[in-house]
């Protein structure tokens, strides 16, 4: 990929079955460049694959379509340019979409009721006054906030304590042919300053579960129930209760069970979360304790389908796995599970109807593609990937295993140039630390290896995909067990004679950050480097991050001694590579001090840095920002290793700056010695 490729990136959000199983439909999303916007609308895929996708709206933004269970309507979430996603009806057997709701700040994904006549959702309800609900009064003029609590912010979304999602039910209009007939007005279910979300209806209707924190405790622990409530707002009830985080509730087809994916226990504070593992779990819908149907301690949920998904007496869920995410059928009954989708893929979104399953599976060459599977076998539906495929700059990783010093198996994978070589590397170290690279179209590997880089990534311990007790040998040991890992893994690397050992960098993001900031600080062998986001700082990170009430605690512990042995930023006063720190200025992640300070910290030594910060963007720039920006970050960071690490295909040119019309000559060297130049990067 080139960075401009960014625009033949294709992405399919999670898909909708229709009852009789012929049709799936999914939102496919891409990168306007020109507009600096995403663009989304629907396809229709007939699941027997007897003719190609076609698009069904041409909004400006839709998504998550869902079919009624009666199959005369689809649901979907569009957004208007420049306005907020809102709840759209389109009938199946044709017509005009029509808009159903005008939430001040938007509206969440819809949810069916059984009978196919109301739908379900949450919505943000913002404080009066705030967030433009006074004509007149910007962010800048409202009145100031009291905060008390810990839990007050999210990255990415902002102050939740003035704005809290709340759960809504709708009608649907009596006489949808009618368009000048009142649209029903939303009744707004669920109320206080607690988050609600991931509402799902009883199978009679008569009643809606959701998540919440309603528990005494519930500003200082991460545990997440399932309540219960009436249509009407009546009859709140706490279904769960257990030390464990829920998520996406679904009611069994009798009504008397719910499955969950939850951590089932965060141990006695609640707060144990480093590596606990997301399991689909049953409780009873008349209130009761968590049931694993997986074993968490070697079973993660690694699927995005917003809630759990269960059809024909199973539950369908995607499960981390050495890079990959496999889809398991799971029986409801305590049956053995069986493997739908195995290998080198990752399965995102997974949808079920009419003895179908439809999942979105992503390898290292598309970013997904649906594929139906039934009791005769698999079958490839799209080919959304294709415009990228077609350019030849799509790259295939090559798998490998290492034992480390300690005899550790460490898992990765490089990606190397066309040509023998040798080519300069990329040492890149994923974020989390509980996450993990593996087998999908990632962006940046692929753009770094066109422009002339072999790219080495490992998934150390402290990762996801391999157990529990893998993601939790670096609980007390940040920069001890997953360094070693990584450099372990570089160096078998480096054994490949395509790879040149001489010439090497590193780059990561967040904890990435973090470990390629520990890495800099203990050896010079690196030519540079570029730390993204980091987690550097674990004493200021406290209360500066979202999570930081929470997150240094749990992974380096509370002794200042070891956490400063365990502090990236601690001994930042050793490296002297050169380093390029990227951060995004909304960042309420890992927050915009944490890059400014290392910045600093070798700006004032004298070492080459640079700091490149993104305005308007939050933690998740590099997957979610604003398209020029992604654009721009990429184009940067290859500028950034055309300068260090140059090669034939990614070179630094220098054009010497003339003096305008009536201006004196530019002196030779500026004040700081570097050499007065426009530098200028070609990708070939």
């Amino acid at each position: 990929m080139r960075p401009t490729d960014l625009a033949l990136l294709r992405t399919p959000g999670v898909p909708t079955v229709s009852p009789d199983g012929r049709m799936a439909v999914v939102a496919v999303a891409r990168l306007d460049l020109d507009t600096d916007e995403y663009r989304s609308r629907l396809w229709a895929v007939p699941t027997d694959a007897s003719a190609p996708a076609r698009p069904i709206t041409e909004g400006h933004r839709d998504s998550a379509p869902v079919f009624s269970p009666d199959g005369r309507w689809l649901a979907y979430l569009g957004a208007e340019p420049g306005g907020k996603p809102q709840i759209w009806l389109l009938p199946t057997a044709g017509g005009t979409p029509r808009r159903l709701t005008d939430h001040h700040l938007g509206a969440g994904a819809p949810v069916w009721s059984p009978d196919s006549r109301r739908l379900a959702y949450t919505a943000r309800v913002p404080e009066a006054g705030r967030y433009g609900t006074a004509e007149g009064v910007g962010p800048g003029a409202e009145p100031p906030r009291l905060i008390t609590t810990l839990q007050y912010r999210l990255d990415d979304v902002g102050f939740t304590l003035d704005r809290p999602s709340q759960v809504f039910v709708l009608d649907l209009p009596a006489d949808f042919t009618d368009d000048t007939t009142p649209l029903p007005s939303p009744v707004q279910v669920t109320t206080g300053a607690v988050d609600s979300t991931d509402v799902t209806w009883r199978p009679d209707g008569a009643e809606l579960a959701f998540v919440s924190a309603l528990h005494e405790r519930a500003d200082r622990d991460l545990v997440r129930d399932v309540y219960g409530i009436a249509p009407d707002g009546s009859g709140l009830r706490r279904i769960t209760g257990s030390r464990g985080s829920c998520a996406g509730p679904a009611f069994g087809p009798d009504g008397g069970s719910i499955y969950v994916t939850a951590v089932p226990d965060l141990g006695p504070e609640g707060l144990d979360f480093v590596a606990r593992q997301a399991v689909p779990c049953r409780v009873d819908a008349a209130g009761g304790r968590l049931e694993p149907l997986l074993d968490p301690e070697q079973h993660h949920r690694g699927d995005t389908s917003p809630s759990t998904v269960v059809a024909d007496g199973a539950v369908l869920v995607g499960v981390r796995r050495r890079g990959a995410v496999e889809l398991l059928r799971v029986p409801v009954d305590g049956g053995p599970s069986e493997i739908l989708v195995e290998g080198p893929f990752t399965v995102g979104g997974v949808a079920a109807g009419g003895g179908v399953v439809v999942a979105v599976v992503a390898h290292d060459r598309s970013a997904g593609e649906l594929v139906a599977i039934t009791s005769s076998g698999r079958r490839l539906l799209t080919g959304f990937g294709r415009a990228l495929g077609a350019t030849g700059r799509v790259h295939r990783m090559e798998e490998r295993t290492i034992r480390g010093a300690d005899g550790y198996p460490v898992h990765g994978w490089v990606t190397v140039p066309p040509g023998p070589g040798p080519h300069p590397v990329l040492l890149t170290i994923h974020g989390g630390p509980f996450d993990q690279y593996g087998w999908t179209l990632f962006d940046e590997t692929q753009t770094y290896v066109t422009a002339g880089y072999a790219v080495v990534q490992c998934n150390p311990r402290g990762s996801a995909g391999y157990g529990a007790a893998h993601g939790r040998a670096v609980r007390g040991a940040f920069g001890g067990p997953d360094a070693d890992d990584v450099t372990a893994f570089l160096d078998a690397a480096l054994e490949d004679p395509r790879l040149d050992a001489g010439r090497v960098g590193v780059m990561g993001g967040s904890y990435g950050g973090y470990l390629t900031t520990v890495l800099l600080s203990r050896t010079s062998r690196f030519v540079a480097a570029v730390a993204e986001r980091g987690f550097l700082d674990p004493v200021s990170f406290v209360g500066s991050s979202d999570i930081g009430w929470m997150f240094p605690d749990q992974y380096l512990g509370t002794d200042p001694g070891r956490i400063a042995e365990q502090s990236a930023l601690a001994h930042a006063h050793r490296i002297t590579t050169p380093t390029l720190v990227v951060h995004s200025e909304e960042d309420w992640r890992c927050p915009v001090e944490q890059g400014q300070r290392l910045y600093v910290e070798l700006k004032r030594r004298g070492v080459p840095t640079a700091l490149l910060l993104f305005p308007g963007e939050g933690h998740e720039l590099s997957r979610s920002g604003r398209p020029r920006h992604r654009l721009a970050r990429l184009e940067h960071v290859l500028r950034w290793w055309a300068r260090w690490l140059p090669n034939p295909a990614n070179r630094e040119e220098r054009v010497e700056v003339e003096a305008a019309p009536g201006e004196a000559p530019a002196p030779e060297e500026p004040a700081d010695g570097e050499p007065l130049s426009v530098r200028a990067t070609r990708v070939r």
